[in-house]
């Protein structure tokens, strides 16, 4: 346990005064002692203080360890800290019978959520009261506040006891500290004061006017920095971290000369900082961390700085790195990882002799790497995703070294002495560093992690680089790689993280280590089938990953071995047979995420789901699978992702799975589903969290009710107007880790049918085409205000649009085509300004098409089949009986009136436009120059916009040529299409579009859309608009 600053304060002036003159124990002091060791609990193989009280021992009580004595023979001081006590402290202990206790330390024990006893108020001499990480709870009695002589109050602990926390509620903050007016340091961390609301600054700057050190980590503070702070000028130490401020740094900080520690990480902290509390010549450790929103930059810094720890990582804070910061020659630790820093990181850093750590990483930092000659005590050197260019390795000392993502070629060399001298590392990280064959790191005694992925190294893994480490290798990634194999007699020892995915390897599956707990094998050519023993290889792995690696055979029910897995993922293969019963019965009570994707499995799910499902994802798409859905499905409560389609089920609609209030997205398309829709009128008994439904291709038919829409809250706007909040679906793998796996599912919007790798929360979508469904359409769909995708095209609905609909001004996508809609074409559609895709197609619809915003931007396809719609784009023009009643017809009759017969505002306007057509036409009919200048400009500004659209664009002339040479590709690309199972039919005119391509997320807890991903072209249209029903329809990665 760190000690604390005032421990220092309170307690070396004591020991170095008090000792010499401590005097005799007294007789009843002694007897209290020694009743109050028998009542503790505490292991005594442990204690280092209280074994040494001896109740038969003559010796001095005084002189006992943790006991204090005044010249009178009195106990003064108790410290009784790390002494694994578990009980024994309440109201009715003999320690309060010590009356003159002026120090009372219990620090790091254990007294299993116990309330503090409300008696320590009664010690009315106490100066020093330390019961931090001692695991009592609740609330804090309001009898410490009569303890008018403390100066040191710690109740503080370094994790949150989330389900046990310390609270001040009666009393509050306020009254607490109402008469601790010597109160010198306060230390609540981790206590919940959020009942004091944001009047906290009041009540410590009008009775702690003497407070050095501030430390209120993580209790649920909200803001704003109230000026009346400004009043604590002898503030020392200030930690605000983890609290939800949501203010700006006052610039009263600057003014605060004592001012040595300022720790505000995670505070959701805006505007600007104050540059000038950087330049504060006290100043030793600031960290601003994890505020988004905070920028700033970063000053010349005053000579002999005494800052030696600045934080600003995962904040907005940018500008270049001034030279200045040489200045500050006791600096040991400089984070501004995740920022907006840039420039050229200065020389001067070769100056900072004491620097130990320097992340600099997810910057936008260029040009050389500095040598840091002067900086031997750096250990750990973090510069990833930058745009460095050059490193020369010069430090002997280097533990920890990430030069991932930059622009750097870093060349290999088997010269035993460059080798020889290499720092002994324990992290290295070279990802993306253009390697082409491994590095010798043969004399790497101590690597622990090792990443060299997303380089271009070719060839079998050599068997020495599993001798790396002499056996303390855990971390292994060599994916993305151009690796074939792995020679033979290899040893994978006691790997943790074994990554290899996104390569070339083939033949034998490497049979893993049983110490690892997370295997991906994804993305490679094995082409064949799992061993029969992989389970036992299992026993502690929590993520396993073997999809897209052309594995065949069945699926071994050794796997059900894997008693701790998290996320069993064999999508995108050629495995057969049945699902074995033991991954729906027993697996599924410890899987999070079971895909099955995309094989050829067959039969039944057999099994049932058992009451304490933990599956989060549930995805068996694309194979045989017959039967019902088991209605033991209800069981899985937490089930969020539900893809069962393009399989051969033949059941009815699953309404029985209203109970999953979890469910988001729900896939059932290309089934033999039948009958009706039903949903339940019990308001508990919906999916109000859907966002993703597709029940496409399928024999459904009746009516659908209007309650259906009511109950799906997810595509709603919520109760401020917004839609929901922006995050991904994906499974944490482990509650106090950063692996998130991204769940992954098949749509069909826009004509297109893509794979959404990273499923976000506010894509909502709703397919039901291609069945039988009749009656009109609810008007209750336009509550659905945060919908993207609409389409129910291929049905058999009859009545009018409802006009609801205008209302889903987030609608992307609309396809209607291919039922029985009658009636007008709803005018309050052209409020949808967000749509891209629009078919009312083969309907019976009449009237004016309504114009402006979108409607101008669709052609004809959207309305073919509707002998009664007229106006533009079709060639039909409409007569007066279909215009005479349109709201826009009676706009455009408004704007032609004015006063006196003649609008003369528009005539002259009209004039003037006509003229300078005039001018520009001549001079183009006139000059051969000017049209060629015109025409190069006009084909550039094309270029441009089709460029920005991510359209092909080819000039006039060229088409008839363009589809000569795609039809002599297509015919090339027929005759080789077997050549590679890698390789997927693609449109190139559709543009391109990236994707987070390993499902295996470790480094970045948000999900965020990688820059360096790969990018895809757009796969093929299904057709115009409507989606083509075919269980053997490939996704567009399946081959990949």
């Amino acid at each position: 346990m760190n000690t604390h600053l005032c421990f220092h304060i309170f307690f070396i002036p004591f020991y170095l005064i008090l000792l010499p003159v401590s005097g005799q124990c007294q007789n009843d002091q002694r007897s209290i002692l020694i009743q109050l060791k028998k009542t503790l609990h505490f292991d005594s193989t442990v204690s280092t203080k209280l074994v040494s009280w001896k109740p038969n021992d003559v010796d001095d009580c005084c002189k006992w360890e943790g006991v204090t004595c005044s010249p009178s023979g009195q106990i003064i001081g108790l410290d009784l800290s790390n002494e694994t006590i578990s009980s024994g402290i309440d109201d009715s202990s003999v320690l309060f019978s010590l009356k003159n206790l002026e120090r009372v330390n219990l620090a790091a024990n254990s007294f299993k959520f116990i309330q503090i006893p409300s008696r320590f108020g009664s010690l009315a001499s106490l100066s020093y009261l330390n019961l931090s990480n001692s695991g009592f709870t609740g609330q804090i009695p309001g009898e410490l506040s009569q303890l008018n002589r403390l100066e040191v109050l710690d109740l503080s602990s370094y994790i949150s006891l989330l389900i046990h926390p310390l609270k001040l509620e009666n009393p509050n903050l306020d009254t607490l500290v109402r008469n601790l007016t010597r109160l010198k340091c306060l230390y609540l961390d981790n206590v919940n004061i959020s009942s004091q609301k944001s009047d906290w600054c009041q009540s410590l700057s009008s009775y702690l006017l003497d407070l050095e050190v501030l430390s209120l980590s993580n209790c649920q503070l909200s803001g704003p920095l109230d000026d009346s702070l400004e009043k604590l000028r002898s503030l020392s130490v200030i930690n605000l971290a983890l609290n939800n401020l949501s203010a700006t740094v006052p610039d009263f900080f600057a003014n605060f000369k004592n001012l040595t520690v300022m720790k505000l990480g995670s505070c959701n902290l805006i505007g600007t900082f104050p540059e000038k509390v950087l330049q504060l010549q006290s100043l030793q450790i600031l960290d601003l961390s994890a505020n988004r929103n905070l920028s700033g930059s970063l000053p010349n810094f005053p000579v002999n700085g005494s800052l030696r720890s600045l934080v600003l990582s995962h904040t907005s804070f940018s500008g270049e790195i001034p030279e200045s910061i040489g200045n500050l020659k006791n600096l040991s630790t400089i984070d501004l990882m995740g920022s907006k820093f840039n420039g050229k990181i200065p020389e001067s850093v070769e100056k900072l002799t004491q620097l130990v750590s320097l992340d600099l990483s997810l910057n936008n930092f260029i040009g050389q790497i500095p040598t840091f000659q002067k900086c031997k005590n750096l250990t750990n050197v973090k510069l990833s995703r930058n745009g460095l260019s050059e490193f020369q390795d010069r430090l002997s000392n280097l533990r920890t070294l990430d030069l991932s993502f930059n622009n750097l070629s870093i060349i290999t060399s088997d010269d035993i002495s460059l080798v020889s001298n290499l720092p002994k590392f324990s992290s290295l990280k070279l990802a993306s560093c253009e390697l082409h064959k491994f590095p010798n790191l043969r004399n790497q005694t101590r690597l622990q992690y090792l990443d060299l992925s997303n380089n271009v190294i070719e060839g079998n893994i050599p068997t020495w680089i599993w001798e790396v480490g002499n056996g303390s290798l855990s971390y292994m990634n060599l994916s993305h790689n151009r690796l074939t194999g792995l020679q033979e007699h290899y040893n994978f020892h006691n790997l943790n993280v074994l990554d290899l995915h996104s390569n070339h390897l083939s033949g034998e599956i490497p049979v893993p280590p049983q110490s690892a707990t997370i295997i991906d094998y994804s993305n490679n050519l094995f082409n064949s089938s799992l061993p029969e023993s992989i389970g036992r290889n299992l026993s502690r792995a929590y993520f396993f990953s073997f999809s897209n690696s052309l594995l065949t055979g069945v699926i071994p029910e050794t796997i059900c071995n894997a008693s701790y897995l998290k996320v069993l993922d064999l999508s995108n293969n050629r495995l057969n047979g049945s699902i074995p019963k033991c991954l729906i019965e027993s697996g599924s009570i410890r899987l999070g995420v079971l895909n099955l994707g995309n094989n050829s499995l067959s039969g039944q799910i057999k099994g049932t789901f058992p009451r304490n499902c933990q599956l989060n994802t549930l995805d068996l798409h694309g194979n045989g699978i017959k039967g019902k859905i088991p209605e033991s499905l209800v069981n899985c409560t937490m089930l969020e992702v539900l893809n069962l389609g393009k399989n051969n089920i033949n059941d009815t609609y699953p309404w029985f799975l209203g109970n999953d209030t979890n469910l988001r997205v729900l896939v059932l398309r290309s089934n033999n589903l039948h009958g009706s829709v039903r949903c339940s009128q019990d308001q508990h008994n919906n999916w109000s969290k859907l966002q993703i439904l597709d029940i496409a291709c399928n024999n459904l038919s009746g009516a659908i009710s209007e309650d259906c829409f009511l109950q799906w809250g997810a595509m709603m706007i919520d109760e401020d107007g917004d839609p929901p909040k922006h995050k991904h679906l994906s499974f944490k793998v482990l509650q106090f880790d950063d692996i998130y796996y991204q769940d992954t599912v098949t749509v069909t919007a826009k004509g297109l049918e893509m794979e959404l790798t990273k499923i976000l929360t506010l894509f909502t979508s709703i397919d039901i085409s291609s069945n039988r469904f009749s009656g009109e359409i609810p008007s209750t769909i336009g509550r659905l205000k945060a919908l993207y995708v609409l389409n129910v095209s291929r049905n058999e609905f009859t009545g009018s649009i409802p006009p609801s609909i205008g209302n889903l001004t987030q609608l992307e996508s609309l396809d209607m085509s291919r039922n029985n809609l009658a009636g007008e074409i709803p005018y309050a559609l052209i409020n949808l300004n967000f749509l891209s895709v629009f078919n009312l197609s083969y309907n019976q619809l009449r009237g004016r098409i309504p114009t402006g915003k979108q409607f101008q931007t669709f052609e004809n396809d959207s309305y073919l089949g509707n002998m009664g719609l007229c106006g533009f784009p079709l060639i039909r023009k409409c007569s007066s009986s279909n215009t005479s009643n349109t709201p826009e017809t009676k706009y455009a009759a408004e704007v032609r009136e004015s006063k006196n017969g003649y609008d003369w505002q528009f005539i002259l306007t009209g004039a003037g436009y006509g003229a300078g057509a005039a001018v520009v036409l001549g001079t183009l009919m006139l000059s051969k120059t000017w049209r060629h200048l015109w025409h190069s400009y006009t084909n550039e500004l094309v270029k441009l916009i089709c460029l920005a659209l991510k359209i092909r664009y080819a000039p006039y002339g060229l088409f008839e040529e363009d589809e000569d040479v795609d039809e002599k590709e297509t015919l090339d690309g027929d005759e080789s299409s077997n050549e590679s199972e890698l390789e997927s039919e693609v449109d190139q005119s559709k543009g391109r579009y990236c994707v987070f391509c390993t499902k295996l997320d470790i480094y970045r807890k948000q999900a965020i859309h990688d820059p360096n991903c790969t990018c895809f072209d757009q796969t093929k249209p299904l057709s115009r608009f409507s989606s083509i029903c075919s269980s053997e329809a490939d996704s567009p990665f399946t081959r990949l």
